[in-house]
């Protein structure tokens, strides 16, 4: 009798321990931060870099953002680990604003994917 309880307690140890959610290849997340919009501003013309007093906002229906500008970077970052659809709105003194077509961030197991788009401004 104690043999077959030992067996019964077995099983269901062993039933208990056997995870169906586990895989051969487990994915590994890094901690990091990633924008899902990366944004460079440029002039029409010379197509020169743009940083300095340019706003860029992305707005994806409700939700609107100014990206930032880092420094030492000729880029513009924002919506970080948050897909969506935007559209996106570069202004400057001195320029035409211009908003782009919509820009869709998707996202992996782990973080957004990037999206890169490139603005070009020209002069009023």
């Amino acid at each position: 009798m104690k043999k077959i309880i030992m067996l019964c307690m077995l099983i269901g140890f062993w039933a208990c321990n056997n995870d169906d959610d586990q895989t051969q290849d487990p994915i590994f997340c890094t901690e990091e931060l990633r924008a899902g919009l990366e944004v460079i501003v440029k002039d029409a013309v010379d197509e020169m870099f743009l940083t300095e007093g340019v706003t860029v906002i992305a707005t994806d229906n409700e939700y609107k953002e100014t990206l930032e500008n880092f420094t030492g970077s000729n880029a513009f970052f924002g919506a970080f680990e948050r897909k969506g659809t935007y559209i996106i709105t570069a202004s400057k003194k001195g320029y035409i604003t211009k908003t782009s077509k919509q820009v869709i961030v998707d996202e992996d197991t782990c973080h957004v994917i990037t999206e890169s788009v490139e603005i070009l401004l020209e002069r009023e």
